[in-house]
C-alpha cells in the first residue's frame, strides 16, 4: 500500500514571519446555525447610501469590458475638492486596508519595528509581520491613546506608527493637540499613519489636524475610507494623502487597477453629497449618545461604556452578565456584534450604531440579560 506524502513536507514553505500572522476575522454577519443576523458588527452606515452614489454606481456599472481608469482623476479630483487637498497627493485603495499595508510594505521590513497602541486597529500588527517587521504594542491610557507612551516605545529600529483617529475598536479620540505633540516627538525617517476611517463621523470642530500636518510634513500619511459614513463598503474603496515623495513611492507598490469604474464614479458622487454625510453623521450621533446613556444607566450592573466618536460603542462588562453571555444573548435575538478576546478585550463589545428601532431593541436586549444575571 502507498503511503501519501504529507502535503507540508512536499509543499513550499511560508516565511517564519507569516506564521506568526493571526488572520483577519470580519464581523459576523449570520449565527453559528446559519440564521441570518442583523449586522451591528462591522461599523457599516445603518441608513446604506445615499441615492446620489447609487445612481452613480448603477450608471458607471453598464461598461463590463474596459478597465478601470488606473490614475482614478475623477475621484481624486473629487476628493482634492471637498478638502482642498493636491489630487497629485492623492492615492487611492482596495479600502483603507490596502493603503496600511502599502505603508508598512514601503517603509519597513525585517529588523524594523512598527509601533501602534493597545487595543488599535488588528489591520496593523498583520501589515507588520506580513513585511518581516517587529510589531510593537504601546500601553494604552484606560483603553485611549497614550502618547507618552508611544514615544517612550519608539526606538532606532522604529520606521512606522500607526494610530486610528477615533480608534477602532474603542471609539476614543485622540485631540489635534496630543497629535501634533506625537509628530513632533518622532524622528523624520518614521512614517506616522494616521488612520481616519471613521473622521467624517466628527463635527468640525473635533478634526484632528491630521490632513493639515501631512500638508506641510513629510512623513505624515492620513487614509480614510469610502466603506462607513459613505456607505460603499462593498465596493472596497479608501484614500490616502501624503507628500508627494511619500505617495510616488506607494503607488510603485499599489495594485493596478485596484479601484473599479462604478466605485470610482460613486465615491466621487458620494463624497460631494454633503446632505447625506450630515444625515449620517447626526444619526449616529444621536443614536450613539442615547444608546451610551442607556448603557450606562446599569453602570451599577458592572457595564461600562468607553467614550466614543465612532459610529460604535464599546461596552465592557465587568459584573456578573459576561460580554460573551451578552454576544450570545444579542444573537439569539437575532443581533450580531463584535467580541473581541482576540484583541486582549474578553470583557468588551463593540456595537455599531443602527437605525433607531434597532438601537432601542438593542438597549432592550442588553437591559433584560443584565437583570436576568
Amino acid at each position: 500500500m502507498t503511503k501519501t506524502a504529507s502535503p507540508t513536507l512536499n509543499s513550499p514553505q511560508p516565511k517564519d514571519w507569516i506564521l506568526g500572522i493571526s488572520a483577519y476575522v470580519p464581523g459576523k454577519a449570520s449565527s453559528a446555525d446559519g440564521r441570518p443576523l442583523i449586522k451591528l458588527s462591522a461599523n457599516e452606515n445603518p441608513l446604506g447610501t445615499g441615492d446620489s452614489a447609487r445612481a452613480a454606481f448603477d450608471a458607471a456599472s453598464v461598461d463590463l469590458t474596459t478597465y478601470p481608469d488606473p490614475g482614478a482623476t475623477r475621484l481624486r479630483e473629487a476628493i482634492g475638492a471637498k478638502h482642498g487637498l493636491d489630487p497629485a497627493r492623492i492615492i487611492y485603495g482596495t479600502g483603507s486596508d490596502e493603503l496600511l499595508h502599502l505603508a508598512a510594505s514601503a517603509y519597513a521590513g525585517p529588523g524594523d519595528e512598527v509601533l501602534y497602541v493597545r487595543y488599535g486597529f488588528s489591520v496593523y500588527d498583520i501589515a507588520a509581520r506580513r513585511v518581516g517587521a517587529t510589531p510593537v504594542v504601546a500601553p494604552d491610557q484606560d483603553y485611549a491613546t497614550d502618547v507618552d507612551a508611544l514615544l517612550a516605545a519608539v526606538t532606532d529600529r522604529t520606521r512606522v506608527v500607526f494610530l486610528a483617529n477615533p480608534n477602532n475598536p474603542t471609539g476614543t479620540m485622540t485631540s489635534a493637540a496630543e497629535i501634533a505633540r506625537l509628530h513632533a516627538g518622532l524622528r523624520s525617517d518614521i512614517l506616522l499613519v494616521l488612520d481616519q476611517a471613521y473622521a467624517e463621523y466628527l463635527e468640525p470642530e473635533e478634526d484632528d489636524g491630521g490632513l493639515a500636518l501631512a500638508r506641510v510634513a513629510g512623513n505624515v500619511f492620513v487614509t480614510r475610507t469610502f466603506s462607513k459614513i459613505h456607505g460603499l463598503a462593498a465596493e472596497r474603496i479608501g484614500w490616502g494623502y501624503a507628500a508627494q515623495p511619500v505617495i510616488d513611492v506607494l503607488h510603485r507598490i499599489r495594485a493596478p487597477f485596484n479601484v473599479t469604474t462604478a466605485g470610482q464614479a460613486a465615491a466621487a458622487a458620494a463624497i460631494a453629497d454633503d446632505a447625506w454625510i450630515d444625515a449620517s453623521r447626526a444619526h449616529n450621533t444621536r443614536w450613539r449618545e442615547w444608546l451610551a446613556a442607556e448603557m450606562t444607566a446599569l453602570s451599577n450592573h458592572g457595564l461600562r461604556v468607553v467614550p466614543s466618536k465612532a459610529n460604535f460603542l464599546l461596552i465592557l462588562f465587568e459584573g456578573t452578565l459576561t460580554a460573551e453571555e451578552a454576544l450570545n444573548g444579542l444573537m439569539a435575538e437575532g443581533y450580531a456584534t463584535r467580541w473581541l478576546p482576540g484583541q486582549g478585550l474578553s470583557n468588551g463589545l463593540r456595537i455599531t450604531i443602527g437605525t433607531e428601532d434597532q438601537t432601542r431593541d438593542v438597549a432592550r436586549i442588553v437591559r433584560s440579560l443584565v437583570e436576568a444575571a
